[in-house]
This record gives structure tokens, sequence and C-alpha cells, in this order.
């Protein structure tokens, strides 16, 4: 009888999780009920797996169906009469989400959808499938409402949107936070009423009474109701060519010539892993994941977008093959089995890069393969955070500005008495820890094609990217049966290919390091000499002052080292010592304590460290004797929702029982959990970790043969680590002539010519995009800028516009002084207050007399300051301040264990904690002379002397190192100032 149930995925209107209505349903002994969150499907997955996997001794029938609203008021409740009804619920949604329309009030539906419209909906005639829902409060109306319907078209409607009284507070606080009111002012009819919660079957035919019919019309239609989906079923495309033994029979083709192309000869020991891989696949019915893969690689290929195929996927040898990744798992030694196995019963998923600029057209390729009736981005839910909360939920409560604020930064200690404050951390406490969700997004490159329509399973939005998102999320998607293709986007790639461009442009070389095999590029001297020390900025996934720091430390010189880099400065491995204890026997020679002789043999290549995700599975599965589906739970237990599920409880349980029983010693037991449960913190595969070091390979062949265009393919994609600002001090320390941009020979990015590299005009803060876009154009189409009134006669520019780009050295060409050209501008502007762009091609000859106008040295430094955010020339001309500094960062190895005294720029900061919980810092910066050195702030001296932003800074402190690598621990630090320019001085 409850045919409008609402969940949290009502956003900012539900207020119970899934596993709350099912659990209240139970208690109130509810054996059937519909699910009708407002305008969403995302909670019917979650309500089904916890039915089957958590609570099946629980008889709860759940018809999934959608409420429908206009102007924030109820236009009707559609109910699946059937799986056909969900979909064209689904399919009605999605069409109106798609065209920005208006929801009809009067939908048309066949009889697989029921229809419940309010009470107060004009009707004349109802069809088959529609009803009229009559609320509790309403029974008494009805008996004097000229309705004029048969009394078995009406029936029992009681919304469920809370359990209890908070749940109610909490809706109300929801609803003020969506309409942007304060909550004593929210008006009634914008709330759910004070009962909609769920009864027990007495109670709610207690409502009713004498209408008992209307709740037996309720039952009656529930019971006509039948929704069925089998969980953990593959619902994706099942194959690419139309039938399945083409697929397969196209796939063995393309997977045999790739491995004659990648292995040549046969080879017993390589030919028994290549068709172990395809029988596995061939029996998990994975060969349209693989071909679906591959031909979207196929189209990347032929329109010359880069990729890079990483996570698990690189562990197969098939994928290596077929080009899906360029990763050799053999040479590698990577375990197919964390990818695939027989026992595995969760969906594997290929990671596919492609750059930034390149992604949404690959995206669109396959829309336009597979369709848009089958083709959905993956959704995703943002939750509700505290410090957001706090803030919304003082707005609603009408707290002053200055009071949430306070409350927001400080929130353990701030407003302890205040009763206004503690109502906000308390209902923000509440809903953060209930993981309340807040709105649908997108995954980060997740694609679901079904076999079936995709409305089938869900309805979708259409974000600003305009591709359709499913409103589940990636569990979810696992839980049904839909693997999802990983397309995502990255800087580095892009990084690549326009630094190959612009090589290609300049110095007229053809560059491809993809086609370079990896063992050739790690014996390339000048690649082992930027690795080994660190001096990897620009460098994708391996120029973070952190990553920099493991590289030095570690002496890295290979492509083995570099891979176990790239996974052990993940947080889980860094945190729980394990990065430490990495870096010590790395430099041993073999002369460590092991933990256990099982681990030291899983773990050759890491010193019986785990490093890599499928190290969890190795090691849950020969040191504790999980098998491999009990093991794959535990790997992927280790992070986010699927961690509090039962299974992953049971298999922990189990993997210290086996442990027990294998005679292990409680201590090595408790060790080799603590380094499993580390990964908790995110890590990586090795076929992850082993992809994204071939591309740091790419990027360091290009930083160390092509130095100063790949600086300019990194400043162009503005992907970095650091500012835009270091990148140009990179090129400039290996011998860039830094320009400024010019109207002439400038374009809207980058560009460079020899060693002279000319700012884009994007870089300048203020300057409308369409100037700046305009001037290479209008340039290219009619030659060069002949003089001022040329230039402002061809480009519709304003005035405070010009005044941005004369100010940078724009019009330095001009024979004039700077001073001059603005003094110009005005004048010109000033005689033409009304003027109309005419697109003149000559130059209208004016004669202005000005007096001597006379410049200071450091004017255009102090402008590039301002108008680019960074000056051209060494900063340090711009430091206010005779501090003379006691050595400089290249000396510092030489001052071991010593105190000395630096001064630095600041290049960037990284904020974090001890195990106290106590904030320490992380510099970067770099001295008068251009190198960079790193500090250590512990939360004493960070406390003391915080950083003050921008700028320069005196540091004394200790010199140590660790591993070679020098480091200056901070014990002061004082903020210097910067010159200011004689012209600001007067004022």
């Amino acid at each position: 009888m409850f045919l409008n149930c609402h969940t949290h995925f009502s956003f900012k209107y539900g207020t119970i999780s899934p596993a709350e209505l099912v659990l209240d349903a139970h208690k109130k002994k509810v054996t059937a009920l519909a699910l009708t969150d407002i305008h969403s499907t995302a909670a019917y997955i979650e309500i089904f797996r916890l039915l089957e996997k958590e609570y099946p001794e629980i008889p709860l029938k759940i018809i999934p169906g959608i409420e429908f609203r206009t102007n924030e008021q109820l236009a009707f409740i559609g109910l699946a009469r059937n799986n056909d009804g969900f979909e064209e619920l689904n399919a009605f949604l999605s069409y109106h989400n798609r065209n920005e329309l208006p929801l009809q009030t009067k939908p048309r539906f066949t009889d697989n959808v029921v229809v419940i419209y309010p009470l107060h909906t004009p009707v004349s005639t109802l069809k088959s499938n529609e009803f009229i829902g009559v609320r509790p409060e309403e029974v008494n109306r009805l008996r004097f409402s000229k309705l004029s319907v048969a009394e078995n078209k009406l029936v029992a409607l009681m919304p469920v949107t809370f359990i209890d009284k908070t749940g109610y507070n909490m809706h109300r606080l929801l609803r003020a936070i969506q309409q942007n009111q304060l909550l004593s002012r929210l008006p009634a009819e914008l709330q759910a009423q004070p009962n909609e919660y769920l009864r027990t079957p007495q109670e709610a035919k207690a409502l009713y009474q004498g209408a008992e019919s209307l709740v037996k019309n309720a039952e009656k239609l529930l019971d006509e109701c039948h929704f069925e989906i089998r969980l953990g079923v593959s619902k994706n495309k099942k194959t690419l060519l139309g039938s399945v033994i083409e697929d397969w029979h196209f796939f063995e083709s393309e997977a045999k010539k790739g491995f004659r192309n990648r292995y040549g000869k046969k080879n017993p020991v390589l030919t028994e892993r290549f068709e172990r891989e395809m029988e596995i696949i061939r029996q998990k019915d994975f060969t349209s994941y693989y071909l679906i893969t591959h031909d979207m690689i196929q189209f990347a290929r032929s329109k010359g977008f880069p990729h890079v195929g990483r996570g698990s996927g690189a562990n197969s040898m098939i994928a290596y093959c077929m080009g899906i990744t360029n990763v050799d798992p053999i040479a590698l030694d990577l375990y197919f089995e964390r990818f695939l196995n027989p026992s595995r019963s969760s969906p594997p998923d290929f990671d596919i890069d492609f750059s930034w600029q390149n992604r949404d057209e690959v995206i669109q390729y396959m829309f336009d393969k597979h369709g848009t009736r089958h083709t959905s981005l993956l959704g995703t839910h943002t939750t509700m955070k505290a410090r957001m909360m706090i803030r919304e939920l003082g707005k609603v409560f009408g707290l002053p500005k200055e009071e949430i604020d306070k409350l927001a930064e400080n929130s353990a200690y701030y407003g302890q008495k205040d009763p206004y404050l503690q109502k906000v951390l308390h209902y923000t406490r509440h809903m953060v820890a209930k993981e309340f969700p807040a709105n649908i997004s997108i995954h980060a490159g997740g694609i679901l094609i079904t076999e079936r329509p995709i409305y089938a399973y869900t309805a979708t939005e259409i974000p600003p990217k305009g591709f359709p998102v499913s409103h589940f999320e990636m569990h979810n998607a696992e839980d049904i049966g839909i693997y999802k293709f990983d397309v995502l986007s990255q800087r580095g790639l892009g990084h690549i290919k326009d630094s190959i461009a612009l090589v290609e442009k300049n110095q007229g070389k053809k560059v491809n390091p993809g086609n370079i095999h990896t063992n050739v590029l790690e014996k390339d001297p000048k690649i082992k000499a930027l690795i080994s020390t660190g001096n990897t900025m620009g460098c994708f996934y391996v120029e973070s002052p952190a990553m920099r720091m493991l590289l030095g430390k570690l002496h890295c010189e290979d492509y083995l080292t570099l891979v176990a880099a790239s996974s052990i400065i993940r947080p889980g491995v860094a945190q729980s010592g394990m990065m430490r204890a990495y870096i010590e026997r790395h430099h041993s020679n073999g002369n460590y304590e092991a933990i256990h002789p099982v681990m030291d043999e899983l773990m050759k290549e890491t010193y019986g460290v785990m490093v890599y995700q499928e190290d969890v599975i190795r090691v849950a599965h020969h040191f504790g004797g999980l098998t491999l589906t009990e093991s794959d739970i535990l790997r992927r237990g280790m992070s986010g929702k699927y961690r509090s599920r039962s299974e992953f409880q049971r298999v922990e349980d189990q993997f210290f029982k086996n442990c027990r029983e294998k005679g292990y010693d409680e201590k090595v037991i408790q060790r080799v959990w603590y380094e499993i449960s580390s990964f908790s913190g995110f890590s990586f595969a090795k076929g992850h970790s082993a992809s994204f070091a071939v591309e740091s390979y790419e990027s360091l062949y290009l930083k160390a043969h092509f130095p100063l265009e790949f600086m300019v393919g990194v400043i162009n994609n503005f992907g970095g680590f650091y500012k835009t600002e270091f990148y140009f001090h990179e090129a400039r320390m290996n011998g860039a002539h830094i320009l400024p941009p010019c109207v002439n020979t400038s374009h809207y990015l980058t560009d460079i010519t020899g060693n002279e590299i000319h700012i884009g005009f994007i870089h300048i803060k203020e300057l409308e995009t369409k100037i700046a876009q305009l001037i290479p154009q209008e340039r290219q189409k009619w030659g060069t800028f002949k003089g001022l009134t040329d230039f402002v006669e061809r480009i519709p520019i304003k005035q405070e516009q010009l005044l941005i780009l004369i100010r940078v050295g724009a019009f330095r060409w001009i024979d004039k002084p700077k001073k001059q050209l603005l003094w110009e501008a005005h004048a010109h502007f000033n005689r033409h207050t009304k003027r109309t762009y005419s697109g003149q091609l000559f130059e209208e000859v004016r004669d202005y007399q000005f007096p001597a106008l006379e410049s200071e040295p450091l004017e255009q430094a102090f402008d590039e300051l301002d108008i680019l955010g960074f000056p051209l020339c060494n900063p340090f001309l711009l430091m206010d301040s005779d501090v003379k500094p006691q050595v400089y960062a290249k000396e510092l190895p030489q001052f071991l264990g010593k105190k000395v005294k630096v001064i630095g720029y600041v290049v960037t900061t990284k904020n974090t904690s001890t195990a106290n919980k106590q904030l320490m810092h992380f510099g970067t910066f770099y001295d008068e002379k251009g190198e960079v050195f790193d500090t250590v702030h512990f939360p004493l001296e960070a406390k003391k002397y915080p950083f003050k932003g921008k700028g320069f800074y005196l540091i004394e402190g200790k010199v140590v190192e660790d591993h070679g690598y020098p480091m200056l621990e901070v014990n002061y630090m004082q903020k210097l100032g910067w010159k200011v320019p004689e012209a600001m001085k007067a004022h």
C-alpha cells in the first residue's frame, strides 16, 4: 500500500538511506512497497543488492518507479508494472532531461506503467493504467468531492520521506538549503507533511477507516506489478560485429597477429600464457569488451590521438598484443589474475588515457558507434561535506557570516555554548556520517554500453558536458552487471603530443618517443642524469616535490625502480612505513630483516615489501590461504563503500583463521595484515604504475633532448604540478630567452622560435579571450600591424585592454617609450569617444607632441608582475633586502649537519600532518642562481614561522640528507619584501 517511498536519492528532499528503508520496512512488517524517488532511479540497485546479499531473510517486494514534479509540486507518480514499464519511465524522464522540456502533466504511457495522480489533478477520464492517489488527510475531503471517478480508480497514497523526527528536521533543513531560504521562512507547500513516515499495515489501514477500499486498491496495484533484476549477470553489449562467433574469430585473428608483432617467433612459455588468457577471456565472455576497447583505440590512432592503456588491464598479454596497452606484462612479470581470473566474480576494466584535448571526441565516437540508446556516461554521487554543510546550515538558520566562517574553520572549539551553532554542528555530523548524497555528478571516465537500451536500467541526466549520465554509480554498475569502459583524460599526453609538434616545427626533426622501447630510453645517459637527481619538473607523474625527493633518495636510474616509485608514493604505501622500508632495502644489498620468508619469495623484486595492488592478492592467496575470489574481495574491499560489506568482514576473518592454522607467529600475522590494510589509502596495480612509468620516460626523453620545446608543451597544456611561472623559469634555466607578448609575433598560446619563447596572449590575466584570439587571426589574414593607430583601427579593443597590452610590452617594436605609447592611447580614445571599428588596413598618421618621459629600470618587470603574475627577469632583482645568503642551493651537500642561511623564492608548498595530527609543511624554492632546493618545516617551526604567500624568504636551518638527497630542516624563516616602484612611493 506504500506507493510513494523516497530515499535520500530524492536529492535535498528524502532523508532515508536504502538500507534504512529496507530495515524499517522489515521492522514494521511491510512486505511490499514502491520506490519512487523524485526524478531519480539511483536507489533501486542498492536495495535489490541489500535484499539479495545482506538481508536475504527479509521478504520485501520492491517495485521501482519515479515521482515526477513540476514547479516543486507533485505532478504524478509512475510505477513500473513490469521491466518494460521501468524502461518506459526511464526513457520518458531522460527525454525530458535531454531536451530540457517541462514535464507533461498528462503523460502518454502504455499499460506497462501505472500512473497515479494527486487528488487535486483535474481529470475527466482515466485510462486503464491511471489512478488517483488519496492521502490519509484527504479521506474526509474525498467524501464531499465532486470527483467523478470509479471507486476502483482511487488508491491510498501514503508518501514515505523520513523515519523519525530527526529525519523530518533534516528534510526541512535540506529543503531550505535547496530553496536558499531561511528555515523560518520556508513555505509549507515546499515541505513534506510531518506524517510522511512508514507505518505498520495495521496503522495504515486505521488511517483509511471508512475508505478501506483505497487500501485494498493500493495493495492490488502492488500485487499486479512485477519487476525482476538479476544481479551480477553481464548486461554489457554482447558483440561488436553482430555475432559471438564472428567476434571470436576476429578477436583471435587480431590477438595472434599482435602476438607475432610483439614477440616474434613462437615460444612455448609465451604461447602457453597467450592461450591461457584467451581461454579465460572466452570462458568469462569478455571478447566484446576487448573488441570494443580495441575499436576505440583504432579510432584514436586513425585521428592521431595518443593514448595510454593502464590500470590492471596492463597485466593482460592479449591487451598488449592488441595495442590496448604498451606495457609488456611478460618483461615485467605482471600478474594476469589481478585483471581477470576464472574465480573473479566482479568485472575487470581497462583504463585508457587520452589527451584532454581529444577525449571528448573519443567519447563522441563511442556514442555514435554504439548509439545513444545503449550508451551512457557513468554517474557518481557527490556527498555532503562538513565545511559545506556548516556554511549551508548556518545560512538557513540565519547566522551571521563571520560566525559561520569561524565555525567552519574551527568547529571543534568554536561556539560550544551557542544553541544554534550546536544545532548546525549536530545536523552537519548527522548528514556527513550518513553520507547524504547532494547531487548526481560524472564519474571520472566511465562509459557504459549495454545490450538492451540503457533505459532498461537507469534514467539519464544531461550535465553541461552534453553526454547522458546514469543515475547509478560505479558500485551499483558492478552489482547489476554493467562493467564500464574507462575513457580518461590527462595533460601529460598533451605535453608529449604538443612538444613533438614543436620540435618538428622549430628544429625540423620528427620524434616519436612512443616508438622507442623503454629499455632503450632507460639506458639514455641524459635521462639517467635527470631522473637520478630528481630533476624532473614538467615530466608526467614524476615532477611533484615528493616524487622528485623519492627518485633522488632511490638514485633511480632504471625502469623497474621507476615503476615501483610510481606506486610507493601513493598514500597507502607511503604512510604505512613501507615506502621507507623499500628505500632502505633498495640500498641494503640484501642485508635486511624480512617479515617472513614467504613474503620475500612472493615479492622478490620489491625486497619483500608490498607495493602493488596485486601484492594483496598474492599475499592473501599464497600466504593467507584464501581463494583467488576471496583474495580479490580483500583487494577491492580496501576502499570506499565496499569495505563495509559483509563479504569483506568474512574474508578478513578467514585470513586470520587460515594464518593461525598455518602456524604463523601472531606478530607476523598482525604485521602482514597491517600492510594489507594500508592499501585502503589507495594504491596502484603494477601494470598501472608500469604504464605511468612508460609515459614518464617519454616525457623525460623530451625534456632531456628538447628541453625548450618540452617546456612550451607543458606550458600550453596548463596541467603541471607547478604554476606556469615555474615552467618559464625552467625554460630559462635551459637557455631560453623569454619574451613578453607582442602583437606582431605572439599567438594565443605560447610559441618558440629557436631559443626564443614568445609568451602567448592567453597568459595576460585581464585580456578578453576574444581579443587574445583575434589579434593573431587578424595578423595572419592582413599582415603585421604598422603602428598603434593601425592596431586600434583593425582590432575592436577597449581602452583599458589596449593599455594592458602596452604595459606588458606588446608594442615594444614601436620606437617610442612605453609611457609615450600610453599617452597616445589615451589621446586616441579621448579624440574618438564614439569610435567605431572600421577594419581599415592603413594607418592614419597623427602627430602627438609629448614631453620627455622617464622610465625607471625595473618598471617593465613590475608591469609583468602585475599583468602576467610573474616577472620575466630574475625575480631576485625585485627583492627589497640587503640580506645575503650564506650558501646557494648547489652548495647544500657541502654543509651536511650544519646550520646555514639561504634565500629562496617560493615555488610551491605542501601541508601535511604528523602521526599526532599536528600541521607541518614541505616547501620548494629556488635561489638567486635559479637552482631548486627543498625544505621541511616541523610542527613547532610551521606554527612559529608560517608561509605568507608568494615571494622571497630568508631561511635558516640544518642541512640534512636522506640517501644522498639534501634538504633543509627549517628552524627560522622570515618573509622578505618586494621593492616598491618609485612611481608608487609618492602614493
